[in-house]
């Protein structure tokens, strides 16, 4: 049987091998260009090329094999046979023959000789175990849902997440004790979810709830180091100003932190130093905050120390505090290591990608931080360490000199010349600013700034321009002095340039928002109104509540010819400010354009209520009660008038006649006789005592009538000497109105839009013929029923007769002494 199976080896193996086939000829595939090109990669890169040679040989081996196979396909192999004996796998073992290798085997590394094999078992998932495993993975992945969750800004999902894992996490570990397995809990697992669960409680503000949750891990003994979660609860009492138990918790938490961990000590007894402020147990949190600083030193600390001894007022420990505060070491390197270089490319290039990165950014932020707790504690404590405000500010600015924070001095100057502002102490804030004419180019901007902003308050605008040509010569892109600037040239109305002051200001801070306000109201002078209302637009994306920026649009929209969009943006700026005076008054306005009068007059009402000297809206509101016919109520109005305008004769007259009109003319013939005290020739006040006292029947009549016929003798006489002593006729009918007994103070100019309006609402009483002001004399009747109506369209000079024939035809008075 040997020799059989010897002899139909070599039959089997070497049949066919004598045979040369050119397919098999591969040592000149490196020079065919036509297969080179189809086994490179889509990109263009050729493969390595002991890896493609050897897949090549294999598929051909493999087809030739598929096509001489004796025997059935089941025992097909993919390898190369080299004298009957398979290659090995690796160079470890030698090509040739082994004790174990028969001439006939092959490589066979699938072990496809031996058949196909057997399949993977499947996993049982009925199984206790694999429920319990799948059971733990869902409780585990709940809570990754939850913290997630959170992260995103999800409290309410996050809490639902932590609750289900709880759930489950309580089945998990009943299942376990079912099967047996309670050895095997995982207290990790058990930890993970009840902490998760509480800090979802404390997140949504359910208190109770996450102590509840604390507590149960606290109290297990089975958790290591559960102990220190009692500064959570310290935190949670102190969320609730429970501070006692705050204190108890936070105590008890650092009996059972190790002195290994140091900076959770620290923290731990900020937080109590902290709540003994609250309690205002000012000595017991010195103590804290003194351990800390001994200790551990920080600026936060430091700068709570000043403020407790400032809170007792012990003035030397605050100057050894803030000694200490400005020697704690910031751990910031220095910032030239951000400074480009010249010759490095490859140095610059990582300067570049850290200039900015998170890690400049904190460092940025905590120096900022700290400047702003140096500057705060130096303007605390100035005004209390010395016997005045300036040598205490002095002596801050003589410590930080000589500390690491030098360049903070300059600071502090400039803000103790703003200290001097608030004070109101202008001549001490002026000298302090001047010392910096000399420094460098950024503290003497700043300083020429804040004094041109002075002077442009003291109203010295040649100085303020002077200045803020100063500081735009030492920073030209200091947005403050350019805005400084252009408000100068907008007071000498010369608009065009202020915009470009303003526009470039706005090119080197684009978050600078006085210097779109500004440009807005230049447009608006120039009348480029829809440039305006886009800079005012913008400015209200920017400040959402600011109710100047929404009134400065509800005096644009008008002027586009849009009142819906102006009250719109007024409802605004009464919602933000609902006591403006001015606002209201606009909106009552513009109702009363609407000719809404019941909107008008409740906004108006409102205005009055909150500023009852705008002479607009009481003249308003007097009109619309005459227009009523409820004249008792227009008379405080007027009466108000009286004594915002003493001088004003019109509001005195109006009164009277509101008076007659309500039929007591009594009170109306001594307003009138009071009046003619104050302005014995008012030629109105006289033909209102001649009638008066004409239907009264009083004995005064002849002497009024004989005041009244002087009186305009007299006016008569000024205006032609007036005449015709000027060439110039118009100067000289206007020096004959002001020469005139009372004209000028009867009330009523003839361009005043506002007195016209009066004019037309109070035109008449009842029972008379006179009017209320001079302008119109004798054109009432006292059958006109409707003073808004007809009245509008009669003259308004004394063209006409003004009184009747038989006005006076009970009194014995010659034609002379007749009202014209």
């Amino acid at each position: 049987m040997e020799n059989v199976h010897l002899a139909v080896e070599e039959d089997d193996l070497y049949s066919g091998y004598n045979d040369f086939n050119p397919t098999f000829d591969s040592e000149d595939l490196e020079n065919d260009m036509g297969f080179q090109q189809a086994i490179r990669t889509s990109h263009g890169r050729r493969p390595p090329v002991r890896l493609s040679y050897t897949v090549f040989i294999l598929i051909f081996i493999e087809m030739e094999r598929e096509k001489n196979t004796i025997g059935s396909r089941e025992n097909l192999h993919v390898g190369i046979i080299f004298d009957g004996a398979a290659r090995p796998m690796t160079a470890v073992r030698a090509a040739g023959y082994t004790s174990y290798m028969t001439r006939g085997s092959s490589f066979d590394p699938l072990g496809q000789s031996r058949g196909p094999a057997p399949p993977l078992e499947a996993k049982n998932e009925d199984t206790p175990e694999e429920k319990i495993k799948l059971l733990e993975k869902k409780v585990n992945d709940l809570t990754e849902e939850s913290c997630v969750a959170q992260s995103t800004g999800n409290l309410q999902l996050a809490l639902e997440k932590a609750k289900e894992a709880g759930r489950k996490e309580r089945t998990l570990v009943r299942q376990r004790e079912q099967s047996g397995n309670s050895d095997h809990i995982n207290l990790d697992l058990t930890y993970s979810v009840l902490l998760n669960l509480a800090n979802q409680y404390e997140n949504n503000e359910m208190y109770p709830e996450a102590l509840n949750s604390y507590q149960v891990i606290v109290k297990n003994k089975m958790f290591s180091n559960a102990g220190r979660l009692k500064v959570n609860m310290g935190n949670i009492y102190f969320k609730q100003k429970n501070y006692p138990k705050a204190i108890k918790f936070y105590r008890m938490a650092l009996d059972q932190i190790s002195n290994s961990h140091k900076d959770m000590r620290i923290k731990i007894m900020q937080n109590i130093g902290v709540v003994f402020v609250r309690l205002g147990q000012y000595s017991d949190a010195i103590t804290s905050f003194e351990h800390i600083m001994s200790e551990s030193p920080n600026i936060k600390t430091g700068f709570n120390l000043i403020l407790c001894y400032y809170a007792i007022g012990d003035r030397e420990r605050m100057k050894k505090a803030f000694q200490k505060l400005i020697s704690v070491p910031l751990g910031i390197d220095d910032e030239d290591k951000y400074i480009l270089s010249n010759d490095d490319t490859s140095l610059n290039m990582v300067i570049e990608a850290i200039k900015n990165d998170k890690l400049h950014q904190m460092e940025r932020d905590l120096k900022l931080r700290t400047e702003k707790y140096i500057m705060t504690a130096a303007k605390l404590i100035a005004p209390a360490i010395e016997t005045s405000f300036a040598s205490g500010f002095d002596w801050c600015v003589d410590m930080v000199k000589t500390s690491q924070y030098v360049e903070l001095a300059n600071d502090l100057e400039i803000n103790k010349a703003i200290t001097y502002l608030r004070q109101k102490n202008f001549n001490q804030a002026v000298e302090t600013l001047k010392t910096f004419e000399k420094k460098d180019s950024r503290v003497k901007s700043a300083a020429a700034t804040n004094l041109s902003c002075l002077y442009f308050l003291e109203k010295d605008y040649d100085q303020a321009d002077r200045y803020a040509d100063l500081a735009m010569n030492a920073d030209r892109y200091n947005p403050a002095a350019l805005i400084n600037k252009g408000n100068t040239v907008f007071l000498k109305q010369d608009y065009e340039k202020s915009a470009e002051f303003y526009k470039e200001a706005l090119r080197n801070d684009s978050s600078c928002t006085v210097g779109l306000y500004n440009l807005g109201l230049t447009y608006k002078r120039l009348g480029r109104l829809e440039e305006a209302l886009d800079c005012f637009l913008k400015l209200h994306a920017i400040l959402r509540n600011s109710d100047q920026v929404m009134y400065q649009l509800a005096i644009l929209y008008p002027l586009l010819g849009d009142s819906q969009q102006a009250i719109e943006w007024l409802m605004q700026v009464i919602s933000v400010t609902p006591t403006d005076p001015h606002a209201l008054a606009k909106l009552g306005k513009l109702y009363d354009d609407e000719g809404d009068k019941s909107q008008a007059f409740q906004y108006y009402s409102e205005s009055y209520r909150y500023f009852p000297c705008n002479i607009d809206v009481i003249e308003w509101l007097g009109a619309y009660y005459i227009e009523t016919q409820f004249c008792e109520k227009a008379i405080q109005y007027f009466e108000r008038a009286m004594l915002i305008q003493p001088t004003q004769v019109k509001w005195q007259l109006i009164v009277a006649s509101c008076y007659r009109r309500s039929g007591n003319y009594q009170k109306a013939l001594e307003t009138y006789k009071e009046i003619h005290r104050k302005f014995p020739e008012n030629v109105e006040c006289l033909r209102f005592l001649v009638r008066l006292s004409t239907d009264m029947g009083l004995k005064e009549v002849q002497e009024y009538a004989t005041r009244l016929k002087k009186v305009e003798k007299m006016k008569e006489i000024r205006e032609q000497r007036v005449k015709s002593g000027r060439e110039n006729s118009a100067r000289g009918r206007r020096e004959g109105r002001e020469g005139s007994a009372g004209s000028a103070d009867s009330g009523h100019s003839s361009g005043s839009i506002r007195g016209e309006r009066l004019s037309a609402k109070m035109r008449s009483l009842p029972g008379s013929n006179e009017p209320y002001e001079a302008s119109s004399p004798k054109e009432l009747d006292a059958s006109y029923v409707d003073p808004l109506g007809p009245q509008m369209e009669r003259p308004k000079t004394g063209a006409k007769k003004r009184v009747d024939d038989d006005d006076f035809a009970e009194e014995e008075l010659g034609d002379d002494l007749l009202p014209e």
